[in-house]
Protein backbone atom coordinates (compact mmCIF):
# COMPACT_ATOMS: atom_id res chain seq x y z
CA UNK A 1 0.00 0.00 0.00
CA UNK A 2 1.35 3.43 -0.97
CA UNK A 3 1.74 5.85 1.93
CA UNK A 4 1.77 9.55 1.13
CA UNK A 5 3.08 12.63 2.89
CA UNK A 6 2.57 16.22 1.78
CA UNK A 7 5.57 18.55 2.02
CA UNK A 8 4.38 22.09 1.54
CA UNK A 9 5.76 25.59 1.61
CA UNK A 10 4.23 28.04 4.10
CA UNK A 11 4.33 31.62 2.78
CA UNK A 12 2.32 32.02 -0.39
CA UNK A 13 0.56 28.69 0.22
CA UNK A 14 -1.01 29.06 3.68
CA UNK A 15 0.06 32.53 4.81
CA UNK A 16 0.94 35.89 3.31
CA UNK A 17 4.60 36.72 2.79
CA UNK A 18 6.01 37.90 6.13
CA UNK A 19 8.65 40.13 4.57
CA UNK A 20 6.06 41.90 2.45
CA UNK A 21 4.13 42.59 5.65
CA UNK A 22 7.29 44.03 7.20
CA UNK A 23 7.84 46.16 4.09
CA UNK A 24 4.32 47.57 4.31
CA UNK A 25 4.69 48.29 8.03
CA UNK A 26 8.10 49.99 7.70
CA UNK A 27 7.61 51.63 4.31
CA UNK A 28 10.81 50.02 2.97
CA UNK A 29 10.01 48.74 -0.54
CA UNK A 30 13.22 46.67 -0.83
CA UNK A 31 11.87 44.32 1.84
CA UNK A 32 9.09 43.31 -0.53
CA UNK A 33 11.56 41.15 -2.45
CA UNK A 34 10.96 37.44 -1.85
CA UNK A 35 12.00 34.10 -3.33
CA UNK A 36 9.48 34.85 -6.08
CA UNK A 37 11.85 37.62 -7.19
CA UNK A 38 15.35 36.41 -6.24
CA UNK A 39 16.11 32.74 -6.77
CA UNK A 40 19.30 32.67 -4.64
CA UNK A 41 18.09 32.52 -1.03
CA UNK A 42 21.45 33.45 0.46
CA UNK A 43 21.66 36.60 -1.67
CA UNK A 44 18.12 37.50 -0.62
CA UNK A 45 18.75 37.00 3.11
CA UNK A 46 22.00 38.97 3.12
CA UNK A 47 20.15 41.85 1.46
CA UNK A 48 17.40 41.64 4.09
CA UNK A 49 19.86 41.58 7.00
CA UNK A 50 21.64 44.63 5.60
CA UNK A 51 18.34 46.53 5.35
CA UNK A 52 17.31 45.54 8.89
CA UNK A 53 20.64 46.76 10.27
CA UNK A 54 20.55 50.02 8.29
CA UNK A 55 17.05 50.88 9.52
CA UNK A 56 17.51 49.43 13.03
CA UNK A 57 14.56 47.06 12.64
CA UNK A 58 14.57 44.46 15.44
CA UNK A 59 13.08 41.01 15.86
CA UNK A 60 10.41 42.61 18.05
CA UNK A 61 9.32 44.86 15.18
CA UNK A 62 9.00 41.84 12.90
CA UNK A 63 7.16 39.77 15.51
CA UNK A 64 4.67 42.60 15.96
CA UNK A 65 3.93 42.45 12.23
CA UNK A 66 3.53 38.66 12.26
CA UNK A 67 1.23 38.77 15.29
CA UNK A 68 -1.16 40.93 13.27
CA UNK A 69 -1.18 38.63 10.24
CA UNK A 70 -3.75 35.95 9.42
CA UNK A 71 -3.57 32.85 7.23
CA UNK A 72 -4.76 33.21 3.65
CA UNK A 73 -8.54 32.86 3.21
CA UNK A 74 -9.42 29.16 3.15
CA UNK A 75 -5.94 28.02 4.24
CA UNK A 76 -7.05 26.63 7.61
CA UNK A 77 -9.83 24.58 6.03
CA UNK A 78 -7.57 23.36 3.21
CA UNK A 79 -4.86 22.30 5.66
CA UNK A 80 -7.42 20.42 7.75
CA UNK A 81 -8.64 18.68 4.59
CA UNK A 82 -5.07 17.62 3.80
CA UNK A 83 -4.33 16.43 7.34
CA UNK A 84 -7.47 14.30 7.37
CA UNK A 85 -6.03 12.31 4.47
CA UNK A 86 -2.29 12.07 5.13
CA UNK A 87 0.52 13.57 7.23
CA UNK A 88 1.52 17.11 6.28
CA UNK A 89 4.86 18.78 6.94
CA UNK A 90 5.26 22.48 6.24
CA UNK A 91 8.83 22.90 5.00
CA UNK A 92 9.63 26.59 4.97
CA UNK A 93 12.49 29.05 4.69
CA UNK A 94 10.94 31.07 7.49
CA UNK A 95 12.33 31.15 11.03
CA UNK A 96 11.20 29.79 14.38
CA UNK A 97 11.30 33.32 15.80
CA UNK A 98 8.72 34.43 13.20
CA UNK A 99 6.32 31.61 12.65
CA UNK A 100 4.63 30.95 16.01
CA UNK A 101 1.56 33.22 15.71
CA UNK A 102 0.73 31.94 12.22
CA UNK A 103 1.26 28.31 13.22
CA UNK A 104 -1.15 28.82 16.11
CA UNK A 105 -3.79 30.21 13.75
CA UNK A 106 -3.31 27.18 11.47
CA UNK A 107 -3.77 24.69 14.33
CA UNK A 108 -0.06 24.04 15.02
CA UNK A 109 0.89 21.95 11.97
CA UNK A 110 4.35 20.39 11.88
CA UNK A 111 6.88 22.98 10.69
CA UNK A 112 10.46 22.43 9.53
CA UNK A 113 12.27 25.77 9.19
CA UNK A 114 15.40 27.74 10.13
CA UNK A 115 16.53 29.92 13.05
CA UNK A 116 17.93 33.42 13.52
CA UNK A 117 20.78 34.71 15.65
CA UNK A 118 19.39 37.57 17.74
CA UNK A 119 21.46 40.11 19.66
CA UNK A 120 20.70 41.22 23.21
CA UNK A 121 19.14 44.39 21.83
CA UNK A 122 16.86 42.42 19.51
CA UNK A 123 18.95 43.04 16.40
CA UNK A 124 18.76 40.27 13.79
CA UNK A 125 22.44 39.41 13.42
CA UNK A 126 22.43 36.33 11.20
CA UNK A 127 20.37 33.46 9.82
CA UNK A 128 21.10 29.79 10.40
CA UNK A 129 19.89 27.27 7.84
CA UNK A 130 18.69 23.98 9.30
CA UNK A 131 20.70 22.40 6.46
CA UNK A 132 21.60 23.37 2.90
CA UNK A 133 18.75 22.81 0.42
CA UNK A 134 16.57 21.82 3.38
CA UNK A 135 13.37 21.44 1.37
CA UNK A 136 14.85 18.93 -1.06
CA UNK A 137 16.66 17.11 1.73
CA UNK A 138 13.42 16.74 3.70
CA UNK A 139 11.73 15.07 0.74
CA UNK A 140 14.77 12.88 0.10
CA UNK A 141 14.80 11.68 3.72
CA UNK A 142 11.09 10.88 3.73
CA UNK A 143 11.39 8.94 0.48
CA UNK A 144 14.02 6.77 2.16
CA UNK A 145 11.31 5.90 4.71
CA UNK A 146 9.19 4.57 1.81
CA UNK A 147 6.74 7.47 1.59
CA UNK A 148 5.47 8.89 -1.67
CA UNK A 149 5.81 12.67 -1.46
CA UNK A 150 3.40 15.25 -2.82
CA UNK A 151 5.09 18.67 -2.73
CA UNK A 152 3.34 22.04 -2.94
CA UNK A 153 5.16 25.35 -3.42
CA UNK A 154 4.97 28.68 -5.15
CA UNK A 155 8.49 30.09 -5.53
CA UNK A 156 11.99 29.47 -6.81
CA UNK A 157 13.11 28.11 -3.44
CA UNK A 158 10.48 25.35 -3.70
CA UNK A 159 11.63 23.99 -7.05
CA UNK A 160 14.21 21.49 -5.74
CA UNK A 161 11.56 20.13 -3.35
CA UNK A 162 9.08 19.70 -6.19
CA UNK A 163 11.74 18.07 -8.38
CA UNK A 164 12.65 15.58 -5.66
CA UNK A 165 9.03 14.70 -4.84
CA UNK A 166 6.99 12.00 -6.53
CA UNK A 167 4.49 14.69 -7.54
CA UNK A 168 4.94 18.45 -7.44
CA UNK A 169 2.30 21.17 -7.62
CA UNK A 170 2.88 24.90 -8.07
CA UNK A 171 0.34 26.90 -6.09
CA UNK A 172 -0.51 30.29 -7.57
CA UNK A 173 3.10 30.97 -8.67
CA UNK A 174 4.37 34.04 -10.53
CA UNK A 175 4.54 33.77 -14.30
CA UNK A 176 8.34 33.75 -14.21
CA UNK A 177 8.31 30.47 -12.28
CA UNK A 178 5.68 28.80 -14.46
CA UNK A 179 7.58 29.83 -17.59
CA UNK A 180 10.85 28.36 -16.32
CA UNK A 181 9.33 25.16 -14.90
CA UNK A 182 6.45 24.17 -17.20
CA UNK A 183 6.72 20.52 -16.12
CA UNK A 184 4.82 21.24 -12.91
CA UNK A 185 1.02 21.55 -12.91
CA UNK A 186 -0.31 24.87 -11.64
CA UNK A 187 -3.21 25.29 -9.22
CA UNK A 188 -4.60 28.79 -8.71
CA UNK A 189 -6.78 28.02 -5.68
CA UNK A 190 -7.25 25.41 -2.95
CA UNK A 191 -10.09 23.67 -4.79
CA UNK A 192 -7.75 23.00 -7.72
CA UNK A 193 -5.08 21.59 -5.37
CA UNK A 194 -7.67 19.35 -3.70
CA UNK A 195 -8.82 18.08 -7.08
CA UNK A 196 -5.28 17.26 -8.20
CA UNK A 197 -4.37 15.56 -4.93
CA UNK A 198 -7.59 13.55 -4.94
CA UNK A 199 -6.69 12.29 -8.42
CA UNK A 200 -3.18 11.43 -7.26
CA UNK A 201 -4.52 9.42 -4.32
CA UNK A 202 -7.06 7.61 -6.44
CA UNK A 203 -10.17 5.82 -5.17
Amino acid sequence: MTMHIVCSDMEGVYTPEIWIGVAEKTGIPELRLTTRDISDYNVLMKKRLSILAEHKITIHDIQEVVAGMAPLPGAFEFLNWLRSRMPVIIVSDTYTQFAGPLMEKLGWPTLFCHTLTIGEDGAVLDYNLRQPDAKRETVHALKRLNYDIIAIGDSYNDISMLQEADAGILFNPPETVTAEYPQFPVARDYAAVQDRISRLLGP
